[in-house]
This record gives C-alpha cells, sequence and structure tokens, in this order.
C-alpha cells in the first residue's frame, strides 16, 4: 500500500504514464502535453487537480464541454490562448478562468513559442457526459467512474477508460486505427466484456 504524502512539490510530481485517455486518433492531437494528478497523490475523490504543462504547438483538450462537472484552471506560466463559444482570448500568469456545467465549450491551445503552464481543477460528478462540437466524439462517464467513448448520434464504442488506464475492447469490427467498433440500433445492449471478464452495459448515446 502507498503511503499518503504529506506534501510534495508539484513540479516533481509524476506525469500520468498514459498520455491520453481519448482513443485513437484523438489521442495523438495530444502529443506534448503533460499532466500530472495532483489531487490523486493524496487521494482525493471529490475533485481533481491537475498540473499540465503544454510545449508550443500543444493543445489542453479537445475542445469539450461537460454536462455536470465544472472545470476551473489558472495559469502559472505562459501565454495560452483560450477558445470558447465567444471567440479567443489570449491569457497571461496569473488569470483564471472557470466553466460551469453545460455551459461553454472549451480548450486551450499554446501558439507561443515557449512552454505554458497551468492549474487545472475539477469536480467528479457522476453521469458526466462530455461533448465535443468539433470532432465525432462523445464520452459518458458510468457509476463506476470509468469513461466510455462513442461516435457521435450511434452505438459505436471506440474505448473504455479507468483513472488513465485504457481496459481491453471487444475484439469484433476493427476499425482502421485499431478501434473496437460495436453498433446497432439500441442504445441499451450488451456492448463489451471488462478487464475482469464481466459484461457491462450501458446506454451511451441517443438514437440518431
Amino acid at each position: 500500500m502507498t503511503e499518503t504524502p504529506a506534501a510534495v512539490s508539484a513540479a516533481e510530481a509524476p506525469s500520468r504514464t498514459k498520455p491520453s485517455n481519448y482513443p485513437e486518433p484523438f489521442a495523438s492531437r495530444m502529443a506534448g502535453r503533460v499532466k500530472r494528478s495532483l489531487g490523486d497523490l493524496f487521494g482525493l475523490k471529490n475533485f481533481g487537480v491537475n498540473l499540465t504543462r503544454l510545449p508550443p504547438g500543444a493543445v489542453s483538450a479537445l475542445h469539450h464541454q461537460h454536462s455536470r462537472q465544472d472545470e476551473f484552471i489558472y495559469v502559472l506560466e505562459g501565454e495560452p490562448t483560450l477558445l470558447t463559444d465567444a471567440g479567443e482570448m489570449q491569457l497571461r500568469p496569473g488569470m483564471v478562468a472557470g466553466f460551469a456545467a453545460s455551459g461553454t465549450a472549451h480548450h486551450l491551445e499554446n501558439r507561443k513559442h515557449h512552454d505554458c503552464v497551468i492549474l487545472e481543477v475539477g469536480d467528479r460528478t457522476q453521469g458526466d457526459e462530455v461533448s465535443y462540437p468539433s470532432d465525432d466524439l462523445q464520452a459518458l462517464m458510468g457509476e463506476d467512474g470509468k469513461w466510455r467513448f462513442a461516435h457521435k448520434g450511434r452505438c459505436n464504442v471506440l474505448s473504455r477508460v479507468s483513472r488513465g488506464r485504457a481496459l481491453p475492447a471487444p475484439r469484433t469490427g476493427t476499425s482502421g486505427h485499431g478501434i473496437t467498433l460495436l453498433s446497432g440500433g439500441d442504445c441499451t445492449r450488451r456492448i463489451g466484456i471488462s478487464g475482469l471478464g464481466r459484461w457491462w452495459w450501458g446506454r451511451l448515446c441517443r438514437p440518431s
């Protein structure tokens, strides 16, 4: 059992072993981004805290909006560009921004020639859904805290993720990117098998 530290140097905290939870080809777009999960070091359950470094050309995430979870960012270093429904805004060190659940879609881009460092805070409300206005992707957090990714308007399962660890996917219908796709008209169906050998069920999308 790992002992919980009393305090740590944030910049020296271990980075995620898996750079992105997104399935391919979306995960590759997070190249260069480094996240350090500070809250997890202390066993925090109700909200997460990340120290995120974006080198030049990197992005914080896909353009997205949470249905139930709030997010907050604090710029520590650099000048990232914030993109929201209202347009673009240049941020500077010391600036903060908040994104209420079901509010504006958002993400950050580093268009400068030096790194940006951002402190990210977000809650972990169950039943959260994430929409991606610019991409053919949607995500749902199950009661078990695991993310399920699917194509928009269809029941095609792209990936299932638990705390940064990809779970094995069913071996039927693999796409050109090596992504397992299961399609069907009924969105509540047996759609995959977990690493523990148990089937999981879930309504991942709305019928198109």
